[in-house]
């Protein structure tokens, strides 16, 4: 007997983006653009913010299109340790000789 399957639509199942870039980040830096032209209210500043939300959509854009979740995977590599001795297992015990090597 074969068993059943269920399609798995596009729509319900797609990443959560915003103008071609992850949703939270272009909105964040959007904000701050924002913010800089009109807390400014000088040329300079307008020109500067309008640059820094294009360059920051264009990179924003590339991390997207390279992964969808790229933010979730920095910030998880951000909480990981900066090193972490060879172990064959986490259950095994190690001498102090060898506990002192890798400090």
């Amino acid at each position: 007997m074969a068993g059943r399957t269920i399609p798995i639509r596009r729509a319900g199942n797609r990443d959560n983006l915003f103008m071609g870039g992850d949703r939270e980040l272009v909105m964040f830096s959007g904000l701050l653009a924002g913010a800089l032209i009109f807390s400014a209210q000088d040329m300079r500043a307008t020109v500067f913010g309008v640059c820094l939300w294009f360059g920051a959509l264009f990179v924003f854009r590339l991390m997207a299109k390279s992964d969808p979740k790229l933010r979730y995977v920095y910030l998880r590599s951000r909480r990981y340790k900066k090193y972490y001795p060879p172990r064959s297992t986490p259950f095994r015990d190690n001498t102090n000789t060898q506990g002192r090597q890798y400090q």
